[in-house]
């Protein structure tokens, strides 16, 4: 028996020892590397590579990947041109087959697939400043479980509070919703809302105020495993094998109840603001004019808008609900799209139908198409007008 255990406590300490020196063994690349001119370097080991190549955001609109060139020691390169301040994203592909940088640490999950990050920052204020943790008061973010009777479930939602929240006081509410694929985590990885807030907010450019992230997926309780359903691989439309007592538009009240109830919240429309991208675009849209008297600041972006009829004709009810929500007049109404995203004329149609009432709205177009960079600039404008 002694004997037994004295060969099993070796084992163990041989795969600890392994375990240990696989943390210690790590190979001694830079990558990505930031140039003193502003470019940026990617480095990959791999001598046994025929092609390597780099995809990103980084990349012209419309490169699709970069050709990485092999130097001494099986080492592939590549240089950017110089970058602006930003969130970057990227992979490497290896004789076609994808993998992340075993150098950077850093990544973000985007429905099912993984890409490393990184963040290009020039003075304080600029884009990456704003995307980077500094030296400010920090918030708090918390993954947080609220009964939903009309979805007959509990579910998960994230809740960030601004610094100074635990020292009393009340505070307005942002409604910061995802888009299809997304889950409560998408804000504040891809998106780094709290990141945004809190620098805003130390910068003296936004006010302090609570912002509720929920799963804007009827069919789940919470992201890909964190819940019930299991390790099940996260797909466009969150989990097909279920199916939501309701939607997320009628449940969204049970969503307001809890933080309003649970939090000191300023509980009325000149506090509450809607914003979201996408299906979360086309969620603010429907949830701001399904309850006129709850949100005074209404954000879509990149907004999925149903107008309920034909061919984007729009329908009696859907034309009713606007004429009341605009009636109550909402102290912002904002729209931001890119020039180049897919839902570009969805979104003109719509706004061809504001000025045609004389529904008055802001408009904020970018460069650029359906994609977390333009997410995170509508944010940033979005914030700092509320309240």
């Amino acid at each position: 028996m002694k004997k037994l255990l004295f060969i099993a406590t070796m084992m163990l300490s041989a795969g600890t020892i392994w375990a240990q020196q696989a943390l210690f063994d790590q190979n001694n690349l830079t990558s990505p590397e930031q140039n003193a001119d502003g470019t940026v370097t990617f480095r990959l080991h791999a001598p046994k590579a025929v092609t390597v190549t780099v995809e990103g955001d980084f990349l012209p609109e419309g490169t699709r990947a970069a050709s990485m060139k092999e130097e001494a020691n099986g080492v592939w390169t590549y240089t950017t041109d110089a970058l602006s301040p930003e969130l970057y994203s990227y992979k490497f592909r290896v004789n076609d087959m994808e993998m992340l940088d075993p150098s950077n640490v850093y990544r973000s999950r985007d429905i099912a697939s993984f890409q490393n990050i990184f963040i290009v920052t020039k003075e304080d204020g600029d884009k990456g400043f704003l995307y980077n943790v500094n030296k400010v008061a920090h918030g708090n973010v918390s993954k947080v479980w609220y009964p939903s009777p009309t979805l007959q479930t509990t579910r998960r939602l994230t809740v960030y509070t601004p610094a100074g929240y635990d020292k009393g006081g009340r505070y307005p509410v942002l409604y910061l919703l995802h888009g299809a694929g997304g889950d409560e985590e998408a804000w504040t990885t891809l998106g780094r809302a709290a990141q945004i807030l809190d620098n805003l907010i130390a910068l003296g450019k936004a006010k302090p105020m609570i912002v509720v992230m929920p799963n804007g997926n009827a069919n789940c309780d919470a992201a890909p495993g964190e819940w019930d359903k299991g390790m099940y691989k996260p797909a466009f439309r969150g989990n097909q094998f279920s199916r939501p007592a309701a939607s997320f538009e009628e449940s969204f009240k049970d969503i307001v109840t809890y933080i309003d109830k649970n939090y000191r919240t300023i509980a009325k429309k000149q506090s509450r603001a809607i914003c979201g991208l996408s299906m979360g675009g086309g969620h603010s849209f429907n949830i701001s004019k399904l309850y006129p008297d709850w949100f005074n600041y209404v954000g879509l972006f990149s907004a999925a808008v149903s107008m309920g009829g034909r061919n984007q004709q729009i329908s009696p009810e859907v034309e009713q609900q606007l004429k009341t929500m605009f009636q109550k007049k909402p102290a912002l109404y904002w729209i931001g799209i890119g020039k180049t995203d897919f839902l570009y004329q969805q979104n003109k149609t719509y706004r061809e139908y504001l000025d045609s009432k004389g529904y008055p709205y802001e408009y904020f177009e970018t460069d650029g198409g359906h994609i977390w960079r333009n997410w995170r600039i509508y944010l940033t404008q979005f914030a700092q007008r509320l309240f």
